[in-house]
């Protein structure tokens, strides 16, 4: 079910600009949005969310309106906060079933069959009966992305979910959210660029509230591929170079300082071509250098 934003716009008491004319289209599957902390993704994503009202702007889920049908939006929606917080005490079976009823599954038997599925599904049944206060932060992303799925939803909305998990929790949840994205549109709102890479068929870059750039992830580095170079220098010297080039990244690397150049032609001064990743699409994209136009 496909998601159009178009000219969304949100604007805080405080004169701060969160959102400014916002359009996107986000197609069924796994859509990224990149952006930096304090981009504009939490705010989006709470009013997709119908948690959170726009300025101006209009938003459709297929046909259905999202600013002005609420109630049916939510009954097509899965939503996963950045903070998603649980009650310590509670088994993740009575929670999960606690917020089944709240969905409307009234009958015993098939809330059952729906909560233990969910909880095969998030490889959480075999500890089922733990308290949540518990869990690592791995498995209360899990537990999340579980009451998120309930009611089968068509949009499914997740706003920072591997933030702070360890290596081996993050791939399970890449595994998680991979297997969920194949036929339902998924709204994966992040800042760590590995996640999108790794997840997505389509994405966007967001910066104080603006899109800059979208696509397909791997048409997005064949676009600036030829235009990043890079070369180790002194610690001493990264300045000098950030004077006489454009920048976009310095990585350290076995002592060395490696940085990254975004460029038309051959800079000189010993700079090689670069193999371009999604991150120096990102990093050339925040920081202004590469404006190439997309159809978002």
């Amino acid at each position: 079910m496909e998601l159009r934003i178009r000219n969304l716009s949100k604007t805080y008491a405080n004169g701060v600009v969160a959102l400014d004319k916002v359009t996107l289209t986000i197609p069924t599957g796994m859509f990224g949005l990149l952006g930096p902390n304090g981009a504009g993704k939490s705010t989006l994503m709470r009013i997709l969310a119908t948690l959170q009202e726009c300025d101006s702007g209009s938003v459709f889920l297929g046909d259905i309106d999202v600013l002005d049908e609420q109630d049916e939006v939510r009954r097509l929606l899965g939503y996963l906060p950045q903070d998603f917080g649980v009650y310590p005490k509670v088994t993740a079976y009575e929670l999960l079933d606690h917020f089944a009823i709240l969905k409307g599954l009234s009958n015993r038997a098939r809330r059952r069959e729906v909560v233990d599925g969910l909880l095969q599904q998030t490889n959480l049944f075999d500890v089922r009966h733990q308290r949540l206060g518990g869990f690592s932060g791995g498995m209360r992303q899990r537990f999340g992305i579980a009451q998120a799925l309930l009611g089968d939803p068509q949009l499914i909305i997740v706003d920072e979910p591997t933030a702070g998990l360890d290596p081996q929790e993050r791939v399970r949840f890449h595994n998680l959210l991979s297997d969920i994205g194949e036929d339902k549109t998924v709204l994966l709102s992040t800042h760590i660029v590995s996640d999108v890479a790794d997840l997505c068929s389509n994405m966007a870059i967001i910066n104080k509230g603006h899109v800059l750039l979208c696509g397909e992830p791997q048409k997005l580095i064949e676009d600036i591929g030829d235009k990043i170079w890079e070369r180790f220098v002194a610690k001493a010297d990264v300045a000098a170079f950030q004077k006489q080039h454009s920048v976009i990244s310095t990585r350290l690397l076995t002592g060395r300082t490696l940085i990254r150049v975004y460029a038309d032609r051959a800079p000189g001064d010993g700079f090689e071509p670069a193999i371009c990743d999604l991150e120096d699409v990102y990093f050339a994209t925040i920081a202004g250098r590469h404006t190439a136009a997309s159809n978002c």
